[in-house]
Formats: structure tokens, C-alpha cells, sequence
């Protein structure tokens, strides 16, 4: 990930007074839904990283399902404007990485529910 603007280490009274803050960034990222499949992007595990400094500034590290998404570019519009409408940020960065690849083992159990796996039969591999 690039190096960001503003690298102040955040206080236990920052982290604290930001946690609202990160909760509604997550509120707004679960909003967005990958276009193939019917579960969230924060749930699906697409989310590698949420950063958020001082200054408001949140800082998103994401991947996709597959390398090729064609929607790409509209998901990633998406989160830009719906993390920039929660009310306190004052900007989104993205950053996208295919590195580590996705797999399903980085679904949440909300997600697992939603596609109907099972943790017992499921082998870890890819959605197809």
C-alpha cells in the first residue's frame, strides 16, 4: 500500500473517539454488493484493510472475487461514494490489491449463512 499522506500514530483517545467513526465506514461498505454474488463486499471479505486517521481520512485496501471483474470499476465507485457520504469523513482512497488472492475462507459467517456453505464440506476453494 502506498505510503499515506498523514502517518500520525493514532492515541488510545483517537482510536477511541474514531470508533463510531469505523462503524458507520462498515454500515456504509456492507451496502455495497459484489454484482455476481448476492452478499455484500464486506462480508465476502473484499475489505483487506480500513484505515482511518486523524484527519477523517479513510483509507481502503480491497480486492475482487476474481481478477477480471468486469464491474470493477462501478464497484469501486460505489464504495468511494458511499464511504464519502458517512457523515465525519472528509475522503476515501482505494487501493486494490489481488494479493493474497481471495477464497472463500474469507467470508464472514453472515456470508457462509447467506450462500448456504457448510465450514464441514466446504474444501476452502474458489466460488465458481
Amino acid at each position: 500500500m502506498e505510503e499515506k499522506q498523514n502517518n500520525e500514530v493514532l492515541t488510545a483517545e483517537d482510536v477511541k473517539a474514531l470508533q463510531p467513526l469505523y462503524a458507520d465506514v462498515i454500515l456504509a461498505l456492507k451496502q455495497v454488493y459484489d454484482p455476481e454474488i448476492p452478499v455484500n463486499i464486506y462480508d465476502l471479505g473484499l475489505i483487506y484493510e480500513l484505515d482511518i486517521n486523524k484527519d477523517r481520512e479513510v483509507s481502503i485496501l480491497m480486492t475482487f472475487t476474481a481478477p477480471n471483474c468486469p464491474m470493477a470499476d462501478e464497484v469501486i465507485q460505489e464504495v468511494q461514494e458511499s464511504v464519502e457520504d458517512v457523515p465525519g469523513v472528509t475522503k476515501c482512497t482505494i487501493e486494490l490489491t489481488f494479493e493474497p488472492v481471495w477464497d472463500r475462507s474469507m467470508l464472514s459467517e453472515e456470508a457462509r449463512v447467506e450462500l448456504g456453505l457448510d465450514y464441514e464440506e466446504d474444501d476452502y476453494g474458489k466460488l465458481e
